[in-house]
């Protein structure tokens, strides 16, 4: 929808609040005008974005200070501008060239920022609901679960006591830690203390008096 300018005003903010601004400078009593104004309203609809992209309609009777400020001599005149700046101008009732005109400076304008709708977080806290933490696959992980699920099972499968086979098997991950012997050397045996506190008595004592 196209906006209907009333003062130089508001047509100089909206050259600075909008991306785009496209000028139709028409008069009421210029058939031309009025045979090409639904075609700008139907672009003006398809094409108008909040501050990036706005149409305007200038009655150059009503508002001689902006005609005369961007020299229109004839009606109706289209003017595009980026900026602030004009980028280009068509000039008659031309449909082809003004929608082609429009649709490039549509492109000038660039996407919109992307808008978020999920719920943040908070550092440390708990993740949002509906969202995940992917983690990586361990894939060692699940080899040495396998291998030892498969070395209980055969184990066990084969011996008479399957359930003491398979507390001393070396798959079993729940068993405690046996110490390990370096090869070549021998566990050395707890050798009984030495008694303290008795005196050694001599040769003669053995004999007594």
């Amino acid at each position: 929808m196209s906006v209907n300018i009333g003062s130089s005003a508001q047509f100089s903010k909206l050259l600075t609040t909008s991306t785009i601004v496209v000028a139709d400078f028409y008069a009421d009593w210029c058939g031309p005008c009025k045979a090409i104004a639904p075609t700008y309203e139907s672009l003006a609809t398809k094409h108008s974005k909040p501050n990036r992209v706005t149409f305007t309609k200038v009655n150059v009777d009503n508002q001689q200070a902006i005609s005369q400020q961007y020299g229109v001599r004839a009606m109706p005149t289209f003017m595009i501008f980026r900026s602030g700046s004009v980028i280009n101008t068509i000039r008659g009732a031309d449909v082809r060239g003004l929608t082609t005109a429009i649709e490039s400076a549509v492109k000038l304008a660039g996407a919109g920022a992307p808008a978020y709708s999920s719920v943040g977080r908070t550092l440390g806290g708990p993740p949002a609901r509906g969202t995940s933490v992917s983690r990586p696959f361990n894939f060692k992980k699940l080899i040495d679960t396998i291998i030892a699920f498969l070395g209980l099972y055969f184990i066990s499968l084969f011996s008479f006591d399957a359930y003491a086979a398979a507390e001393n098997s070396p798959f079993n991950v729940n068993r405690p830690a046996q110490p390990r012997v370096t090869p070549g050397t021998k566990l050395r045996e707890k050798m009984p203390a030495p008694q303290t506190g008795k005196k050694l008595g001599t040769i003669a004592d053995l004999g007594g008096d």
